[in-house]
């Protein structure tokens, strides 16, 4: 695992969100971005995961209802991003491959915010 210390990771992912395009920033108020060691093994395999493969490492989750499934008059809670640290750490080789997966990594979990599936994402170059 790389040696990236929590605030320096912390950094990457806030520098990720500054470079949203400013016409994303506004629709993104209520949704809440934070950093969590490694996810729970429960929900990996809630997931279909398997906590113990590194192939089935899991860097972000996104927990909310996406944009295109609202209704106008809908109250929900807030939405939620979670980056996971350690996986991306475990599975980067250098300090670049940790700043350019983390900033795939917060798109990829705004994309859902926004309504996209992985075929999508995928084809965004946001796998």
């Amino acid at each position: 695992m790389l040696d990236v210390s929590p605030e320096r990771f912390e950094a990457l992912v806030s520098k990720a969100l500054d470079r949203l395009p400013s016409e994303f920033e506004e629709h993104l108020e209520n949704v809440s971005v934070v950093i969590e060691e490694t996810p729970d093994p429960d929900l990996l395999t809630s997931m279909g995961l398997d906590p113990d493969d590194p192939e089935d490492a899991l860097f972000g989750l996104y927990e909310g209802v996406p944009l295109t499934e609202r209704l106008h008059d809908d109250v929900l809670l807030p939405d939620h991003i979670t980056i996971f640290r350690r996986p991306l750490l475990d599975w980067a080789e250098s300090e670049d491959e940790v700043v350019e997966e983390v900033r795939v990594t917060v798109l990829h979990e705004i994309g859902h915010f926004f309504g996209l599936d992985e075929d999508r994402l995928d084809e965004l170059g946001y796998a």
